[in-house]
């Protein structure tokens, strides 16, 4: 097996080498490069079509967060409107519903923002990342084609080589296998690129339809309870301006009514009396005024005020007291949880090195054919692309090779899941060897 991977990894080094000084004399004007004008006017407009596809994208992402924090403002204002409008007012339990009504307008159009327009969104974008990796890979195999078109031009231009018909014909065979490799990838550019471009108008006709008709609803529908909110409030100020909430003063007769008195009225007569003591210093002073039996029978045709005055309020405080009571609340703080799986390492070519063939000290026995050894899921992960696996914490993965090592990426291992035939790459750290 390490032979196996010494090898692999000598053809890859010898692979990327060559390219990389076909590219140089490319670069040079040494050695021509095949042209293809109708692909790269596909490319212009897929790189064009990605960018424009990515900025929507991220702009939509910050517009549903903003949408999202003016729905926490928006509920703690009506919270706090609830709060302000008395209990007794007029068409306070109707604006208590109102309000409710316009956090759920807010709720419906957050999740239908996110579910019909950002997922689809979503699904759209993730074409290109896909689409750019054939690209590159196309564009790999033009410069094996390329330079395998230059190795054989040499040996037919050599005289001495020439008659050396075993080199010639295994030249012609690398020849046609570099280039039958580079016409397949190819063709389904030519197919696939100008289908992707195509597709741009349909869809951002739906997605902006679906947009436009959910913000058209939400602010429809938000308008009318705002006019209702407004209309209960004009009422309250219409009955407030009639006087229907106005204090009203209340002055204590000073002379002696020969009509009995009612309770409310005699604690008035007391505190006048106390207070107007000074005034009264030097002469006779008069007799609190009692509560006959009979005033008793009159305290019902008598109506007492509830308008507060300052005597009511010296009275009140001066014949009862009530504890003071306090209300504590107590702040729920979130704690965020510290058991959060790690962050997937970015998509990057692994180095051509050494360390890349190693098993991280997990055993090799008793392994089916093919597989280097096995890893435990530590944690969940999903997919986020087509060639990724997905598993669950506890899953049991058996790690291979990955078929073309320039696909190798840096901190992700190839593998298949066992009981499954699932099979993609998965980050290495979401997972611990056997």
């Amino acid at each position: 097996m390490a032979e196996n991977k010494g090898i692999l990894l000598a053809k890859s080094v010898q692979k990327h080498a060559g390219r990389a000084k076909e590219k140089l004399l490319q670069n040079l004007g040494k050695v021509d490069r095949t042209a293809d004008e109708i692909f790269d006017e596909h490319l212009t407009n897929f790189t064009r079509q990605q960018n424009s596809a990515t900025r929507l994208q991220k702009e939509f992402n910050n517009y549903i967060r903003c949408v999202r924090a003016v729905q926490s403002a928006s509920k703690s204002l009506m919270d706090a409107i609830n709060e302000v409008y008395e209990s007794q007012w007029t068409g306070s339990e109707a604006l208590y519903a109102q309000t409710n009504t316009v956090e759920v307008l807010f709720q419906d159009f957050s999740h239908k923002l996110g579910d019909q327009v950002l997922i689809p969104l979503n699904t759209y974008t993730s074409q290109f990342p896909e689409m750019r990796k054939k690209i590159d890979k196309r564009g790999r195999k033009l410069v094996d084609y390329d330079s395998q078109r230059h190795s054989f031009q040499g040996l037919q231009a050599n005289a001495a080589k020439r008659k050396d018909d075993v080199k010639i014909t295994k030249g012609r065979e690398q020849l046609d296998e570099a280039k039958r490799t580079y016409e397949i990838l190819n063709t389904e550019l030519h197919d696939e690129l100008p289908a992707l471009h195509d597709s741009r108008i349909l869809f951002l006709v739906t997605n902006l339809q679906t947009l436009f008709a959910s913000e058209q609803q939400f602010h429809s529908e938000t308008s009318k309870v705002y006019a209702e909110l407004e209309a209960i409030v004009d009422k309250l100020a219409t009955e407030s301006q009639r006087g229907s909430y106005t204090l009203k003063k209340i002055t204590a007769n000073s002379t002696p009514s020969s009509q009995p008195q009612s309770p409310v009225k005699a604690n008035l007569s007391i505190v006048n009396n106390i207070t107007n003591g000074s005034a009264n210093a030097n002469g006779p002073t008069s007799p609190s005024p009692s509560i006959s039996p009979s005033s008793e029978q009159h305290a019902d045709d008598l109506e007492p005020s509830y308008q507060n005055t300052e005597v009511v309020k010296s009275t009140s405080a001066a014949l009862r007291s009530s504890p003071t009571t306090t209300t504590t609340t107590t702040n729920n703080n979130n704690i965020e949880d510290p058991s959060q799986p790690p962050v997937a390492p970015p998509k990057t070519p692994a180095p051509l090195t050494s360390e890349k063939v190693t098993t991280n000290g997990a055993t090799a026995t008793d392994l089916p054919p093919g597989v280097l050894y096995r890893v435990k899921a530590t944690y969940k992960y999903v997919r986020e692309d087509v060639d990724e696996l997905s598993f669950d914490v506890g899953d049991t993965i058996n790690v291979i090779e990955y078929e073309d090592p320039e696909d190798q990426e840096e901190g992700w291992l190839m593998g298949i899941k066992e009981g499954s035939n699932d099979k993609g790459m998965f980050p290495a750290n979401f997972t611990r060897p056997l």
